[in-house]
């Protein structure tokens, strides 16, 4: 949750009445997280929000399959592979690697989706890889770049809108125990510290222009990992105010402030969001470490509690050879694992990265499903030799 919005008509005080122009009652819904407990909005509707009759269910993307037992081994997964999935992500959405925290996987959507969407799971952050689009919901529209992470509240009812003529590819993760800011980065009224590596004004809000009716009626839910079919009476998307702090957001990647120092610094200064389990680090180009005898690149570890994803946006890897954009390399927890052959030494003496990834650590373990497994570089743990 960012900070407070308050657009369009809302009563003057929570819980009373609120009338148009005609002296028609508007209809109050509170969307909260938590309970009651959480953070809030609460919206104003034309019609009772909560009219729904049951229906077959059309649309939904997947739920993961576990791909069975590995052997203990550093992974890449080539995504681009993947690119020739069409239609709209509510159908096309393809999962990679999940646990009891985490689903991450990609998409590549051609068409917008026809119908409406809520996820009763999971919050939804996405990293539009390639393309661009609308983020269309009954808080309005949220345009998205390329290089934008876009966060989509758990229950919210809304749809994607990819941009026509404009090749997607959009790297997405399910996070069952909701996404947050890092505590580190606010201050103890909550609001973002001078020293976080974005600030309020760095985040894209949605743009709120009232009522509209787009035609559309069918209402797909997801919960406890399957989709539901509903039909509406009438639009969703009539809600004539909303003030509160949960609603969508998209975030451009090369708004975060690195942080540089004389060595080398953990990743866990790169840390951009959390959620339960996982933390969200997003590397962009930047100078690298100063110290006259700084070795730049990455050290080896042995991450024992943590097992760790890299998806490549562009750039140079330093530390990786055989990677291109859309690879995913896949370390365990268990399994030291560090730089290819010769970046490590070849890093001294250089002064900048151009790179541009999103890593994720997860503190459980990952499971990969079969779309994963079609996908594997089977070359690349030896290639560490």
């Amino acid at each position: 949750m960012l900070d407070r919005m308050c657009v369009g008509d809302v009563a003057r005080k929570h819980h009373i009445q609120l009338r148009g122009a005609d002296g028609a009652l508007r209809y109050e819904e509170c969307f909260t997280r938590d309970g009651f407990d959480g953070p809030y909005t609460i919206l104003y509707h034309l019609r009772r929000p909560h009219t729904q009759r049951l229906a077959p269910v059309k649309h939904g993307w997947a739920k993961p399959i576990d791909a069975g037992m590995r052997e203990l081994a550093k992974r890449h997964y080539r995504t681009p592979a993947l690119a020739t999935q069409t239609g709209p992500q509510i159908d096309g959405r393809i999962a990679l690697l999940f646990n009891d925290d985490l689903i991450a996987g990609v998409a590549f959507p051609t068409a917008p989706d026809p119908v409406y969407i809520a996820d009763g799971d999971a919050d939804q952050l996405i990293y539009i890889h390639q393309g661009g689009g609308t983020l269309r919901s009954v808080l309005g529209d949220l345009a998205f770049a390329q290089g934008d992470y876009v966060y989509v509240p758990r229950g919210l009812t809304h749809r994607f809108l990819p941009a026509d003529g404009v090749a997607q590819h959009w790297l997405w993760f399910s996070l069952i125990g909701g996404i947050h800011v890092p505590k580190q980065w606010r201050n103890e009224v909550g609001q973002l510290r001078m020293d976080a590596p974005y600030s309020h004004r760095d985040f894209k809000r949605p743009t709120f222009d009232g009522p509209r009716d787009e035609g559309l009626r069918d209402l797909v839910v997801r919960k406890g990992g399957a989709w539901h079919g509903f039909v509406l009476e009438d639009s969703p998307l009539d809600a004539v105010g909303w003030d509160g702090t949960v609603y969508p957001w998209a975030f451009p990647i090369l708004n975060f402030q690195p942080r540089v120092s004389s060595v080398h610094l953990p990743p866990t200064w790169h840390g951009t969001f959390a959620a339960r389990g996982v933390l969200i680090c997003s590397f962009v180009p930047r100078p690298v470490d100063f110290h006259p005898e700084a070795i730049p690149c990455p050290y080896p570890h042995s991450s024992t509690h943590c097992d760790e994803i890299i998806f490549y946006c562009d750039g140079n890897f330093t530390s990786r050879r055989g990677v291109g954009p859309g690879s995913i390399s896949h370390h365990p927890m268990g399994l030291p694992h560090g730089p290819h052959p010769g970046s490590y030494e070849k890093s001294i003496g250089t002064t900048r990265t151009d790179e541009l990834a999103v890593m994720l650590d997860t503190y459980q373990v990952l499971a990969v499903t079969p779309a994963g497994l079609a996908i594997e570089d089977a070359n690349y743990q030896d290639s560490f030799v």
